[in-house]
Formats: structure tokens, C-alpha cells, sequence
């Protein structure tokens, strides 16, 4: 698989806990709902990102298979030269994933050397979708297959992991029925980490902790309950340290059930006072994560999230004075 985009170093000031969970962790999806950008500003707010003394936290731009020559010709001037660092694309495929797949080739070739393309996301609800996507895409190109959290995933997650591919969460949406239950993203986070399957999640993290906030950005919008990224990183951190030795094929049922106890903890918890982080260890409540550990969540395990903001959710760990 071609490389992660080359983060800039974070600052040294942020316990090296935190630099390890937060490097690269957001990519940037600012044409989507609730910011729905136009493509002129949202590639102009990504060069922008790029540039800022939090670039060390940001990871792709994600856009659509069917808007990557859309992207170009806004993204024109901003484009980084030959030679320097390319903008790393995470891309969505549609209803059919060959003819995106020969779509993606095509760009490529066109524009290699200061925009790649080496991650795809795309949906699928049956064992013979995940098989499809798969056949569709090379190799390479690391793809991540957004899988239903209900019924139980366990089934499909198995054979994403048979594929060798990723796997894929929502955790939330424009509206208050969009957002999984906690035990629901646990079982995942669980099932996956048991599995052997990276993932990423995707929409209703913007904030650190979980709390209640604005479903969109409308003077009126309702409000909801929505997960925070903070509780699912370490939700997926603890339950590595207790079920990464395991294998789908001979894994304790019991070790597993109280992994998912556990992570639905973490991810119910509205208390910002639960998560510290210091050079050694990440901690909630009274448990704590090694750095070690949580390096190993990043390149395995948990690996980004997809956010409509950028800002959004590093304010709020300032506000927090976590970060």
C-alpha cells in the first residue's frame, strides 16, 4: 500500500500520548453534510490546513469519485509543486466500483506527483458487495468497505478481513436516528479488533467528548447525544490492550463480552475529566493506555476519521485544555 501522507511534526509541547492518537487522525470532508462546501472552498480550507501549525493532525481530502477532475481545476493553483509533499486523496465510490476503479486509474496517470489517490471508501451490505468492491480495486490502494453496525457486522467483518481490506463505521448524521447506539460502535470496534481489521469511522465526531450538540450548522437545527472522538479512540485503544492477541477462529467469548462492556463505558461518557494524556500513558478514569499502545491503535487499528471540520474538533480540545 502506498504511504500515509507524511505528517508535520507535531508540536513538542503535547504529551507524546496525545500527538500519538491525534497524528494524521482527521481527514478532511468538507464537501459533505452538515458543511456541504463548495468544491472552490473546500480545497482552498484544505490548502489552508495544510499550511497551519495543526497540519500534523490532518490527514486525506475526501471527495467523490465523480468530482476528482471537479477538484483539479479548483484546486489548480493551490496544488503542491513536483517534487513536494502531494495531496493524499481518499476517495468515495459509487454504484459501480469498476468503472470508478478504471476512473481512478485514468486521474492517476494524469496527475501523478502532486495528488495520489491511495484510499477508497465505499458502501457494502452483503458478503458478495464486500467480494465485488474488492475485485474491483487493486491491491494498493487501501479500501475501506463501510459495513451496517445492525445486524451484528461480525460476518462481514470477517470476510473484509479474508480480503484483506478495511473496514468502515458511521457514527452519526444530520439526524438524531443517524448516531449508533454506544454498544453498537463497541461490538464493531470489538469484532474488527479480534478480526484483525483496521478501520476508520466517518461522520458526528467533531467534538472530543460526547455530549449534546447542534446536529447541523442552521440557525435552529435540533439537537443530539453524539460520540466523541476522544471516547472512541480510547474505546478502541483498551480494547486492543484486552482482545488484539485473540482470533476470530478461537476467541473467548467472555474476553470479548467484557471488551465490549468496557468500551460502551468509555464511549457513554460525557465527562471531559475522564481522559488525560502525559508522556507515557493515556488515561481514562482509572484505566491508562501505553503510548506504545495506543501507536499500535493508529497503525493497525483505528486508523482516521472522517470530518466535515477541520477546526472544530481542535477547538474543542483547546477548550478542554487538552491540547
Amino acid at each position: 500500500m502506498p504511504p500515509p501522507p507524511t505528517p508535520i511534526s507535531a508540536p513538542i509541547s503535547a504529551p507524546a500520548t496525545l500527538r500519538a492518537l491525534l497524528s494524521g487522525l482527521v481527514d478532511y470532508a468538507g464537501l459533505f453534510p452538515p458543511a456541504e462546501l463548495a468544491m472552490q472552498d473546500a480545497v482552498a480550507h484544505y490548502a489552508t490546513y495544510r499550511a497551519h501549525p495543526d497540519a500534523w493532525t490532518l490527514g486525506r481530502f475526501v471527495v467523490p469519485v465523480s468530482r476528482l477532475d471537479e477538484l483539479v481545476a479548483c484546486a489548480a493553483e493551490l496544488l503542491p509543486a513536483d517534487g513536494e509533499e502531494p495531496w493524499h486523496l481518499s476517495v468515495l465510490g459509487g454504484a459501480d466500483p469498476v468503472a470508478d476503479a478504471a476512473c481512478v486509474a485514468r486521474f492517476g496517470r494524469t496527475h501523478a506527483g502532486r495528488v495520489v489517490v491511495d484510499a477508497v471508501e465505499a458502501r457494502a451490505a452483503s458478503a458478495d458487495d464486500v467480494a465485488r468492491l474488492a475485485a474491483a480495486w487493486p491491491a494498493p490502494l487501501a479500501l475501506y468497505v463501510e459495513l451496517p453496525l445492525d445486524p451484528d457486522p461480525a460476518p462481514l467483518v470477517r470476510v473484509v478481513h479474508a480480503l484483506g481490506r478495511r473496514a468502515k463505521m458511521r457514527t452519526g448524521g444530520v439526524t438524531a436516528s443517524a448516531i449508533p447506539a454506544p454498544a453498537l460502535v463497541a461490538r464493531f470496534i470489538a469484532e474488527c479488533t479480534v478480526a484483525g481489521v483496521p478501520f476508520k469511522a466517518t461522520a458526528g465526531l467533531h467534538h472530543p467528548v460526547r455530549g449534546d450538540h447542534r446536529l447541523t450548522y442552521h440557525a435552529g437545527s435540533p439537537t443530539a447525544t453524539m460520540h466523541g472522538f476522544l471516547n472512541v479512540w480510547m474505546a478502541a485503544a483498551l480494547v486492543h490492550e484486552r482482545l488484539h492477541h485473540l482470533r476470530a477462529a478461537d476467541s473467548n467469548a467472555d474476553a470479548v463480552h467484557a471488551a465490549v462492556a468496557l468500551a460502551t463505558d468509555v464511549l457513554s461518557d460525557t465527562d471531559p475529566a475522564s481522559f488525560g494524556f502525559d508522556a507515557a500513558a493515556a488515561r481514562w478514569r482509572d484505566h491508562r493506555v501505553s503510548l506504545a499502545t495506543l501507536d499500535a491503535v493508529r497503525d493497525g487499528g483505528a486508523i482516521a476519521f472522517g470530518s466535515c471540520s477541520f477546526r472544530e474538533p481542535l477547538d474543542d480540545l483547546r477548550v478542554l485544555a487538552l491540547l
